[in-house]
C-alpha cells in the first residue's frame, strides 16, 4: 500500500500562497456497486501572477485512478505518489483540472460511508469529510483556507433521494443536482444519499428538513415537533444575537447510521448520529442533550462556517464558541432552562480529565504541525475548557460586548478564514478591558487552576481568602449558606458575591456569623478545581442534598469527584455520600452523573478488586432506594435512570431475569428494546444466559441497534470461545470480515468486564501489540475506538501500566492510537495511585 502523506501546516501555508481556488464541479455515481462509486472533479484555479513557474499538489485517495487532464493536457496516473498528485511547471493564471476516479466507500464513517439496514435490507451512504477525508470522495486541494465554490451532480438509484449542502433538485434518471454553494471550506462539502424518511417544513422563508432511515421513520415522526421546535428557537435567537444572517440556502438536519462524531456542522446540511432518533424510552436530560447539539451545530453555521480557521491550531474557535452558544442559546430560547447544570457535571468533567493527563495543551496551542497532529485535539479541552473559557470571558467583560467583538468579527471575515488574533482583535473592538492579556492566560496556558478556600471569623464578622494555585484570573460568584434551623438538614442560601482572583486587595470581613458553607464558583462561571474549607467540606459531606440549588450542587460533587482522583478523599466516603444524597436528588444530570462516577471509577477502579463486590451492593440498594421512591410516578426519568443502573451493577441475576421473563419493571417501565439488551447484557456477564437466547432476542429486534447490542452481548460471555470469537473479529486481519466502526465499539465494549479478570488475563498482553496492528492497518477512526473501548481498563494493576509503557517505547503506534494510549495508561497510572492512598 502506498503511503499516505499528512499535510503540514508549512505546506498548506506555501500552498495559500500559490493558489487561489474557485470552484470545484464534482459529478459522484453511486450505481457502480456495493464496494466503489465513481468520482469526477473539475478544479478551476489560478496560480497567482507574482508566483513564477511552481509547482504543488492535490490530494486525492482512489480505489483506481483513471485519467488526470490539467488545461486539456493528460497527466498520467501513475504518477500518483500516495494521496499527493504532483502538479510541475504550473505557470501564473487560471487553471483547469480534471480527475476521474474510482473511490472505495467506507464502513469506518471515514469519506463517503456505505451502510444497509438490517430491518428492511435498504442501503444508504453519507459522507464524513472532516480534517483530511474529502480526500476519500473527491480530488481536492485539502486545507480549510482554500474556500471555493462547490457544484456537485449526483447519481444515485432511482429509489433514493439526495442530500447536499445546498437545495437539491431531481433532473431525472436517477441524477440529482445541488445548488452551487457560497465559498465554504473542502471539508464542509456534504452528501447523503438513501431512500430518506423526511419531514419537510419552512421557516422565515428557509426549507427546513429532517431525515432519517425508513426504518426509523416512526420514532422520527414522534419526536419531530420538539425538534423542530427547538431548530426555530434557536434560529430565531441567533438572529437576535448575530448581525450576521444565516449564510445559506436551507436547513437540513439528517440522522445518519453509524456516525463517529455527535454530529457534523456541514452548511445546509447537518449529520447528526441517529441514536439521537430514539427507539426507546429516555431521560429528559438526554432530550436536553440532543436538543443542545442541535443548538451546537448551528451555531456552527456562523463560527466555523461562514468564518472558517485558517489552520487547525484554531480548532477551538470552532468547537469551543459552538460549546457555549449551543448551551446559553438552548437555556434562553427553549424548555431547556438548566442546561449550565449538565454542563458542569459532563462536559465540565471531561475537560478537568483532559487537561489533568500528559497529553493536555493550551486550548489555542501555539503550533499545531500537521493534519495528524490536529486530530488529537477535538478533546475535552477543545470543547469543554474552551467553552468554560468563553463563559469566564462574557462573566468578565459583559455579554454585550462579547457580542459586540463576535459580531465585528464575522463582519470583517464572512466567508473567509480568520485566527486567535483576528478573533482577540475584534473583541479589543468592543472593550477597553485588555482582551490580548486575558487570552495569553486563558488560551495560550494549559492545566487547571486550583482554588482553596480559607474561612477566618471573629465574633460577628468572618473572612474568605482564596489561594490559587495557577496562573489565570478569574472572576468567581461565592455561594454562602446557612442550615435551616427548622429541620437541620435544609442549607438555605444567605448571599451571593462576586469576587477576583487573585484578590486585588486583602479580603474585607464579611458581617454575620461562620456560615455552615461557603462555595466558591458557586455559579461555575469559572473554569478551576475547588477545595472547600474544612467546615465547608463537612457540611458538604453531611448536607449536599440540602443545598437548594442544582447547580451549585454540581460544583460540590465535582469537588468530590476531583479530590477522590487527587486521592484526596477515600472512594468509600464518596459512594457513601453518594447514598446518603442521591435517594434526595431531583436533578436528572446529577444523579446520572454520580451513579456513573460511582460505578465505573469508583467500584471499578478505583476501589480494589477485593472491595468491588461491597461497592456494587451498596451501589445495587442505592438503585434500589431510587426506584422504590419513585414508585408514584411523578419521577419517570429518575427511575429510569436507577433502573438501567441496577441491571448494569446487578451481582446476581435472578432479579433482572424476572424482569425480562416479564417484559417489565415491576411499577415500570416496561422493557423496551434498549432495556431487554442492557439485562441480557449483564446477563451475559453473570454467565446466565447463551446464544440461544442472544439469537432469538436479535430476531425479536434485527434493528442495526439489536445487531450491535447482540455483538456486545457475545462477546460478554464468559466462555474462551466466545472471547477467541470477539478478539478475532475485532483484531483478524481478513478484510472481507473487518467489522463496521460500531460493530468494533459494540464488541469492545462486551469484551472486557471486571468479574471475568481471570479468563481476560492471556488478553491483556495481546492488546498492545494487536492494537498497534489494527491502527496502521485500519486508520484513524478505528485507532481511536481501539484505544477507547478495546483497552483493558478493568485490568488496575503494574503489570498493565509496565505493558503499555513499553509499547508507547517500543512499538511506534499512529498518532489517533499513541494518543488514546498515552490518555488510558494515565488514568490507569492515577487508578492506581487512588488504590494504593
Amino acid at each position: 500500500m502506498a503511503c499516505m502523506s499528512v499535510l503540514t501546516r508549512d505546506e498548506a501555508q506555501t500552498r495559500a500562497r500559490l493558489l487561489d481556488v474557485h470552484r470545484y464541479t464534482i459529478e459522484l455515481d453511486l450505481t457502480t456497486g456495493d464496494e466503489t462509486f465513481d468520482s469526477r472533479t473539475l478544479i478551476l484555479f489560478t496560480v497567482r501572477a507574482d508566483q513564477d513557474a511552481t509547482d504543488t499538489f492535490v490530494e486525492v485517495k482512489p480505489a483506481e485512478l483513471r485519467s488526470v487532464t490539467l488545461d486539456g493536457q493528460p497527466l498520467d496516473p501513475e504518477t500518483l505518489d500516495g494521496n499527493r498528485l504532483h502538479l510541475k511547471n504550473l505557470t501564473p493564471g487560471e487553471h483547469r483540472l480534471r480527475v476521474d476516479a474510482s473511490m472505495r466507500y467506507s464502513r469506518t464513517g471515514e469519506g463517503m460511508h456505505r451502510f444497509t439496514d438490517p430491518t428492511d435490507g435498504e442501503t444508504y451512504v453519507y459522507t464524513q469529510l472532516f480534517m483530511d477525508d474529502v480526500q476519500r470522495v473527491f480530488a481536492a486541494f485539502d486545507q480549510p483556507d482554500l474556500k471555493a465554490v462547490f457544484e456537485l451532480t449526483v447519481t444515485a438509484p432511482g429509489n433514493w433521494s439526495v442530500l447536499a449542502n445546498g437545495i437539491t433538485e431531481h433532473l431525472g434518471d436517477g441524477r440529482w443536482r445541488a445548488a452551487p454553494t457560497p465559498l465554504i471550506s473542502t471539508y464542509l462539502v456534504a452528501v447523503a444519499a438513501g431512500p430518506w424518511h423526511s419531514v419537510r417544513t419552512q421557516h422565515r422563508g428557509l426549507p427546513f428538513g429532517l431525515h432519517c432511515r425508513r426504518s426509523l421513520a416512526p420514532h422520527l415522526d414522534a419526536d419531530a415537533d420538539e425538534l423542530l421546535d427547538i431548530t426555530r428557537a434557536c434560529f430565531d435567537r441567533y438572529h437576535e444575537k448575530f448581525q450576521e444572517p444565516y449564510p445559506f440556502d436551507s436547513y437540513d438536519q439528517a440522522f445518519v447510521p453509524e456516525f463517529n462524531a455527535g454530529a457534523m456542522e456541514n452548511p445546509g446540511l447537518v449529520t447528526f448520529r441517529d441514536e439521537f432518533v430514539y427507539r426507546s424510552a429516555v431521560t429528559d436530560t438526554e432530550r436536553q442533550t440532543r436538543a443542545m447539539v442541535v443548538a451546537h451545530e448551528m451555531a456552527h453555521m456562523w463560527f466555523g462556517d461562514l468564518v472558517t480557521l485558517k489552520w487547525w491550531d484554531d480548532i477551538w474557535l470552532n468547537e469551543s464558541f459552538a460549546e457555549y452558544m449551543g448551551y446559553q442559546t438552548l437555556t434562553e430560547a427553549t424548555r431547556f432552562r438548566d442546561t449550565w447544570t449538565d454542563f458542569g457535571v459532563v462536559r465540565k468533567a471531561w475537560g478537568y480529565d483532559a487537561d489533568q493527563r500528559p497529553s493536555t495543551h493550551p486550548v489555542a496551542p501555539d503550533n499545531v504541525p500537521d493534519t495528524a497532529s490536529a486530530l488529537l485535539n477535538f478533546d475535552g479541552i477543545s470543547y469543554a475548557k474552551g467553552a468554560s473559557a468563553l463563559r469566564q470571558l462574557v462573566a468578565w467583560l459583559g455579554e454585550k460586548d462579547f457580542l459586540d467583538g463576535i459580531n465585528t468579527h464575522f463582519t470583517r471575515h464572512r466567508f473567509a478564514n480568520a485566527t486567535l488574533t483576528d478573533f482577540i482583535d475584534s473583541l479589543a473592538a468592543a472593550t477597553d478591558r485588555d482582551v490580548h492579556a486575558w487570552a495569553d492566560a486563558w488560551l495560550r496556558t494549559s492545566g487547571v487552576d486550583r482554588l482553596t478556600a480559607s474561612v477566618e471569623s471573629r465574633p460577628g464578622e468572618w473572612t474568605l481568602a482564596l489561594d490559587r494555585e495557577g496562573s489565570r484570573p478569574h472572576r468567581v460568584t461565592v455561594g454562602v449558606y446557612d442550615r435551616d434551623l427548622s429541620d437541620g438538614r435544609t442549607l438555605v442560601l444567605r448571599e451571593r458575591y462576586e469576587t477576583d482572583v487573585p484578590h486585588v486587595r486583602v479580603p474585607e470581613p464579611r458581617a454575620g456569623t461562620r456560615p455552615a458553607l461557603v462555595v466558591p464558583n458557586d455559579l461555575d462561571l469559572t473554569y478551576a478545581k475547588v477545595r472547600l474549607d474544612e467546615v465547608s467540606l463537612e457540611t458538604a459531606l453531611r448536607g449536599l442534598s440540602g443545598i437548594p440549588d442544582a447547580l451549585t450542587r454540581a460544583v460540590v460533587w465535582n469537588t468530590l469527584r476531583d479530590m477522590v482522583r487527587d486521592g484526596e478523599l477515600e472512594p468509600g466516603t464518596y459512594l457513601a455520600t453518594a447514598g446518603t444524597h442521591l435517594p434526595e436528588e431531583t436533578d436528572l444530570a446529577i444523579a446520572q452523573g454520580v451513579l456513573a462516577f460511582t460505578s465505573v471509577h469508583i467500584a471499578d477502579r478505583y476501589l480494589a478488586p477485593g472491595e468491588r463486590p461491597a461497592a456494587l451492593s451498596t451501589l445495587s440498594t442505592l438503585c434500589r432506594d431510587l426506584i422504590r421512591r419513585t414508585e408514584d410516578g411523578d419521577h419517570p426519568g429518575l427511575r429510569l435512570i436507577a433502573v438501567r443502573h441496577f441491571i448494569d451493577t446487578a451481582a446476581h441475576p435472578e432479579t433482572i431475569t424476572a424482569w425480562l421473563a416479564e417484559g417489565t419493571v415491576p411499577g415500570g417501565p416496561e422493557l423496551d428494546p434498549e432495556l431487554r439488551w442492557r439485562v441480557l447484557s449483564r446477563l451475559a456477564v453473570l454467565g446466565a444466559t447463551d446464544e440461544d437466547a442472544i439469537a432469538a432476542e436479535l430476531e425479536r429486534d434485527p434493528s442495526a441497534s439489536g445487531r450491535e447490542a447482540a455483538a456486545r452481548c457475545r462477546a460478554a460471555l464468559p466462555d474462551e470461545d466466545a472471547k477467541a470469537r470477539a478478539w478475532e473479529a475485532m483484531f483478524g486481519s481478513d478484510e472481507r470480515t473487518e467489522l463496521s466502526n460500531y460493530l468494533f465499539t459494540a464488541t469492545a465494549q462486551g469484551f472486557w468486564q471486571p468479574e471475568q479478570a481471570e479468563l481476560l488475563r492471556p488478553y491483556v498482553p495481546r492488546y498492545y501489540k494487536d492494537a498497534v496492528a489494527l491502527a496502521a492497518r485500519r486508520g484513524p477512526a478505528i485507532a481511536e475506538a481501539a484505544g477507547r473501548w478495546a483497552f483493558p481498563a478493568h485490568a488496575v494493576d503494574a503489570e498493565n501500566l509496565k505493558l503499555g509503557e513499553k509499547c508507547l517505547r517500543k512499538a511506534d503506534p499512529i498518532p489517533a492510537l499513541r494518543r488514546k494510549l498515552v490518555d488510558q495508561l494515565d488514568d490507569l497510572a492515577r487508578a492506581l495511585r487512588v488504590q494504593e492512598a
